[in-house]
């Protein structure tokens, strides 16, 4: 078992993911991450053998695609409580996964989701292990491991 997060493992987790809950294709972009506009986060937390957590990012917009797909209905006008949890599972999928690689002894948090606009999500004493940014038919998304002292 592992402790640490690859670009590889990461990208392959995102991608079955999507594939498997919403029949979308994904796939890793080079694009360059902006906080700036309007924009959802969700994010799990690990901890144990391992700390650290995962970040989804995407707009709106986006966020409504993916909620329409999942709970398979037409998207959401606008950003509602079902939006958040699909992504909130997003990101809890994802943590999952990841959680499933690791060592024994990783705890995964419930999701937590955070919107707005030009804000800024920190946690403290951490640092970015990956950050990839994933095309798909609705357009960029990032997704984010960090890494924390335990």
């Amino acid at each position: 078992m592992q402790t640490e997060v690859s670009v590889e493992l990461l990208e392959q987790i995102v991608e079955s993911v999507f594939s498997t809950m919403m029949d979308l294709e994904v796939s890793p972009v080079d694009a360059t991450w902006s906080p700036a506009g309007d924009r959802l986060t969700s994010s799990v937390y690990l901890a144990g053998e391992w700390n650290g957590a995962v970040l989804f990012d995407c707009n709106p917009r986006q966020a409504c695609q993916f909620a329409g797909r999942i709970l398979s209905m037409d998207p959401p006008a606008i950003v509602d409580d079902d939006v958040r949890d699909v992504l909130g599972e997003l990101a809890n999928m994802i943590g999952g996964n990841m959680k499933c690689g690791m060592t024994t002894g990783v705890s995964l948090s419930m999701p937590t989701v955070m919107e707005g606009r030009d804000y800024d999500m920190r946690i403290c004493g951490s640092q970015v292990l990956e950050r990839v940014a994933f095309q798909c038919a609705d357009g960029h998304f990032w997704v984010t491991v960090l890494s924390t002292k335990g």
